[in-house]
């Protein structure tokens, strides 16, 4: 009996796990899933944390999908949201229609929600990426910092809750934090940047842009007030 015949014959359950597990690793997440329904075997390779060391997210939406799986084995997180919502998201809560404020709250739930299930589920974490998340506020970072305490590196960008409390939650938990940038969160201060730098000297940050925008105001107060107002 030739080789090429039981090539050309070999079901792909006949493949032993690591072989398996390596043809998953070149599929993206729904064709993984849509894999793993054809029967037990697959779905039971689907399930193995190994498979998922990194997970990646373009839209808030694809959060509320049961094509990935959350465990200690994930090492690097990426919510990258590149949308025309972004802007609305990232509109001061004061100036917003009773329409974008109902958008805005299911956003604001939606990340924060995957972000505690990842607080209880990945204390390996090692990397987290998130831009345009204009809802993930400084109390989620802080409690990502304390239960990922493995954490290197933290990007952050476009991230209008953001403020000056995130930096002392690093100055503060980040222990193991090699790598920060808060570019274009336009609540954190150039006071609070010059704090971390001096509580940290080894930490590889980066602001771009942030001290340098117009932060959030409330109805009536001038920008060079509010700057008093911000957290210190």
């Amino acid at each position: 009996m030739s080789t090429t015949w039981l090539l050309h014959t070999m079901h792909i359950t006949q493949l032993n796990r690591e072989c398996l597990l390596h043809l998953f690793s070149f599929l993206d997440k729904d064709s993984r899933k849509n894999l793993a329904r054809t029967c037990p075997q697959l779905q039971d390779v689907f399930e193995d944390p190994t498979l998922w060391p990194l997970l990646h997210f373009r839209s808030l939406i694809e959060l509320k999908k049961d094509n990935f799986l959350l465990s200690p084995a994930l090492k690097n997180l990426s919510i990258c949201w590149y949308s025309s919502r972004v802007q609305v998201c990232s509109i001061e809560d004061w100036l917003k229609s009773a329409f974008q404020r109902s958008i805005c709250s299911r956003h604001e739930s939606l990340v924060n929600d995957f972000l505690s299930q990842v607080c209880d589920r990945c204390p390996n974490l090692a990397s987290v990426t998130l831009s345009g998340c204009g809802h993930v506020t400084d109390d989620c970072l802080a409690r990502l910092l304390r239960c990922c305490p493995r954490l290197r590196a933290l990007r952050l960008e476009n991230c209008a809750r953001v403020t000056n409390r995130t930096l002392a939650a690093v100055a503060a938990h980040g222990r193991a934090l090699q790598t920060l940038h808060v570019d274009f969160c336009r609540n954190v201060s150039a006071a609070g940047l010059r704090r971390l730098r001096a509580a940290c000297p080894r930490l590889a940050l980066r602001a771009e842009h942030s001290a340098a925008m117009i932060p959030d105001q409330l109805p009536g107060v001038p920008a060079t007030a509010l700057r008093k107002l911000l957290p210190r």
